[in-house]
């Protein structure tokens, strides 16, 4: 045990130096923040012969801005080394005869792209230098530092809570701990403020500009989270007198504040100075929908759609504003024109296998028996439809717009929704009856004069339009659907049901029940029994709830990719009104695009699974039975009640989640639940178990995080 840091996590190298390699390896693969800093230790007992051991961890929220600061860091793990225990009765400990000789801390520099190091001999001196994507040195500049430092605090602050950016053994300290640390911080970003946009953005923007990237995002959620915007707002008035644009910023700030009169006058000014910023344009159209004024919020919201129609916020924010005004089939028109863009995953790299893994626990958590990882373990199971239900893969454009056809349906319903769907697109069914009333000896979409007769059908059968298009056979039993663009592939789960007579187990004398079909979500199918018990479900109250739920068709494939597979054949492009031309029943309607049909059946699958949990419940509660499900299986239909925007079914099953094992998942969620009701009582239990999970796996940082975002917001 003595060969260990206390306290601290450790991955020990079965090559001394290769996390080192492998960092400088992988450099060039690093496209926005980076890594976390890597921190790399060499241990020797000074005995002659025997081999020196190097270990490693992650870290983040260490002052990066000289070499001596980060030199102090490796300097602080020489206390750590865990005492050795003795086998004399005078002692319960002695000395370790291992020691820290020397290591290296690397930070990624995101402006210039390279990776600045730090190399420390205890005892001896440092030296500090520069590892470009090839692998060279350079020296360490002033620049280079202050870049270095700001790159640190922005992945500090904005990956606190990032689930994408998770890594074992990671430990986290607060990046700014006072307030001249603050004030450093602020001067920082003031420096490297019209630098910012090479730090690129949030998946949502395509392209980061001045007002629209990481700096701006870190200097915003770090005031913004804690309602303390007077840093922010004497930064951004310095900013705004050399770029106008700014005052998007400056006016959020002021609205933080409350300050709504200096807010628009902000606004006022700057939109006549820069009229096609949509960022300006988006600020002033939050501001009148928290009025209530949303006809001027669509006007506003149309405006910054022509000012960046290649930008996917601007047609989210104009289907959110139709949605608000009630315009159903626009909104699902807007969401159609969406721009999507393809999710960029964290920069991280996958260090080779370590020897060894050391992840301490600190005495006092084990003892206080709030994390009770023992009875997790146990709960962990979960139906296998559940863990492949698709929606938890999305990323980026793809999760808003979910987030968005959500909302709508929850706004107007399933049935309701599929009928603005078929009104507004043109459907499959619908473009092949089309074109058997109206036969073309030639048909655009098959210029080489293919037969459009069962044949051809038979053939779009088979291929489908889009990725989610499904194939039935003779039985009518549906295919698993392919899920592309950034949706995980997932099968369609049918319902099967248990009809076999269940006891009742507290029930005396050992009492058998009546049969009480057992709903459950599975991919495989026990034959005849199973048929029979299905019809007996369906014929039940149970079983009616869950058949209202329509399955959606098929909407026709745009035509841009329509064309893609044209030109894979030797066709020529043919504009959309010959398509169209011939029938006024889809002459005026738009072509829907693949990745919002993948998204129709990403979220059937969930309102049909949603739908058999709540019949399922319903049932239970009718019989006086209890409804049992695992820990990870509440956790996963809470998710899903959320997504739908139920939040009191979410809340419930998270609590019930909770009941079986510690979940921190389910306690964040409960915890900005708590909040929102103002239950103070409740969000502070909450807040102190994740302040335990947290600080259980080296989370040590106080802000911003979840826990500090719901206590301020409380």
């Amino acid at each position: 045990m003595g060969e260990y840091l206390k306290d601290v996590p450790e991955f020990v190298e079965l090559e001394l130096g290769e996390s080192l390699i492998s960092r400088t390896e992988t450099l060039a693969s690093f496209r926005e923040l980076g890594p976390p800093d890597l921190c790399h230790i060499i241990k020797t007992t000074g005995k002659a012969g025997q081999k020196e051991i190097g270990s490693y961890h992650y870290v983040s929220g260490v002052d990066a801005s000289s070499s001596a600061s980060l030199a102090a860091y490796i300097n602080s793990l020489t206390y750590t080394v865990e005492e050795t225990p003795s086998w004399f009765f005078g002692s319960s400990s002695a000395k370790s005869p291992w020691r820290i000789r020397g290591g290296a801390f690397c930070s990624f520099n995101a402006f210039s792209r390279v990776d600045v190091r730090v190399e420390v001999k205890i005892p001896g001196g440092v030296e500090a230098y520069v590892i470009d994507v090839r692998g060279e040195r350079h020296e360490a500049t002033p620049q280079i530092w202050q870049e270095v430092y700001l790159s640190a605090m922005l992945r500090a602050i904005l990956y606190a809570d990032d689930a994408n950016y998770r890594l074992a053994g990671f430990r986290k300290l607060d990046p700014i701990a006072s307030l001249d640390a603050e004030l450093k911080f602020v001067a920082a970003a003031e420096a490297a403020f019209f630098n910012g946009w090479q730090l690129g953005s949030e998946p949502e923007i395509q392209v980061a500009t001045v007002v629209s990237n990481h700096l701006t995002s870190g200097i915003m959620r770090w005031f913004g989270e804690s309602f303390r915007y007077g840093p922010a707002v004497n930064l951004f008035e310095k900013l705004v007198v050399k770029e106008g644009e700014v005052a998007c910023l400056l006016a959020q700030s002021y609205l933080g504040m409350n300050e709504e009169v200096k807010a628009v006058r902000v606004l006022q000014s700057a939109i006549q100075n820069h009229p096609q910023s949509y960022a300006l344009l988006h600020v002033q159209c939050d501001f009148l929908l928290s009025k209530g004024k949303t006809e001027w919020a669509l006007k506003l919201a149309k405006q910054a759609v022509n000012c960046a129609p290649s930008e996917f916020v601007t047609w989210a924010k104009l289907t959110e504003v139709n949605m608000g005004l009630g315009r159903y089939t626009d909104a699902l028109l807007t969401l159609n024109s969406c721009p999507m863009f393809t999710y960029a995953e964290r920069d991280l790299h996958r260090m080779p296998t370590p020897a060894k893994s050391h992840l301490p626990i600190k005495d006092f958590i084990a003892a206080s028996g709030i994390l009770d990882e023992e009875n997790a373990s146990h709960s962990n199971d979960a139906d296998v439809a559940l863990l492949r239900l698709p929606a938890p893969s999305l990323r980026g454009t793809f999760a808003k717009a979910y987030v968005l056809l959500a909302k709508l349906v929850s706004l107007i319903g399933w049935d309701e929704l599929l009928k603005c769907r078929s009104q507004v697109f043109v459907m499959e069914e619908e473009y092949r009856m089309h074109r058997a009333q109206d036969p073309m000896p030639e048909s655009p979409l098959n210029p080489n004069g293919s037969s459009a007769a069962a044949g051809g059908d038979d053939e779009d059968v088979k291929e489908g339009f889009g990725p989610l298009a499904i194939a039935t056979d003779d039985e009518g039993s549906e295919k698993a659907p392919s899920i592309k663009d950034g949706v995980e592939g997932a099968t369609v789960p049918t319902i099967v049901v248990n009809g076999e007579e269940a006891k009742n187990d507290e029930a005396d004398g050992g009492d058998e029940s009546p049969a009480i079909p057992t709903i459950k979500v599975s991919t495989e199918s026990d034959g005849e029994r199973e048929r029979e018990e299905l019809r007996r479900f369906e014929e039940s109250e149970a079983g009616r709830k869950a058949r209202e739920l329509e399955k959606p068709v098929m909407a026709r494939k745009s035509v841009d990719e329509k064309r893609e597979d044209d030109a894979a054949n030797g066709a020529e492009d043919k504009p959309l009104q010959q398509e169209a031309s011939g029938g006024a029943g889809i002459q005026n309607k738009r072509l829907c695009e693949r990745w919002l049909d993948n998204l129709f059946m990403v979220l059937y699958e969930d309102l049909r699974v949603y739908t058999i949990w709540r019949a399922e419940v319903a049932h239970f509660k009718a019989q006086h039975l209890p409804y049992r499900k695992t820990g990870t299986e509440w956790e996963i239909l809470g998710e899903l009640a959320e997504r739908l925007y139920h939040p009191e079914e979410a809340k419930d099953a998270f609590q019930r989640a909770l009941d079986l094992k510690f979940s921190a998942k389910a306690w964040t969620r409960l915890l900005e639940m708590y909040v929102d009701e103002g239950d103070v009582q409740r969000a502070l239990n909450a807040a102190i178990r994740l302040s335990v999970f947290r600080r259980r796996w080296y989370d040590e940082q106080i802000h911003p995080t979840a826990v500090s975002k719901a206590l301020f917001k409380l």
